[in-house]
């Protein structure tokens, strides 16, 4: 164990957690975005809340500053690839959903057919949370499996190139 002052001591212990992470997708006319997120939290259970954390240098992040809805998918572990299609390419230069499997939802948001556990929430509010922009999600539409199993986390994308820097 060490001792460390601010930024040093925060640094250290958030790498010690192995948070889950989500696939975030988005629309805006006929923009379609999305990306992989670490940062997430459920933030109120009455009324239902949800903050998307999302780099303001990210492809997806321009697009969703012109919608009104996310969608946000949990990855079962065997879905790697799928995360790592949507962190590791941008959309600068990739359309990411030619390469797997989706449907609209009836907001008009993309779901990914490969996630089991999904939810499309209404941006209620968006706040400046330094280098992302957090935007509070309210629930409207989603799906549940009975059991969830095993999810994606942190370490297993740590290999994964981001297509753009956060």
């Amino acid at each position: 164990m060490s001792d460390h002052s601010g930024e040093a001591a925060f640094n250290d212990l958030v790498s010690l957690l192995d948070y889950p992470v989500f696939v975030v997708t988005t629309a805006a006319g006929d923009q379609l975005a999305g990306c992989l997120v670490g940062f997430t939290s459920q933030t109120s259970i009455n009324p239902p809340r949800f903050l998307v954390g999302m780099s303001r240098k990210n492809h997806t992040f321009s697009v969703a500053m012109k919608a009104d809805h996310l969608a946000v998918h949990l990855l079962p572990r065997d879905e790697l690839e799928l995360a790592e299609l949507f962190g590791g390419q941008t959309g600068d230069d990739t359309d990411k959903f030619a390469k797997c499997r989706w449907h609209l939802s009836p907001e008009g948001v993309p779901i990914l057919d490969a996630t089991p556990a999904w939810f499309v929430g209404k941006i209620t509010r968006r706040f400046d949370l330094g280098d992302h922009v957090g935007h509070l999600l309210e629930p409207v539409s989603g799906s549940a499996p009975d059991e969830l199993g095993e999810v994606i986390t942190f370490s297993d994308v740590d290999h994964v190139e981001a297509g753009h820097e956060a």
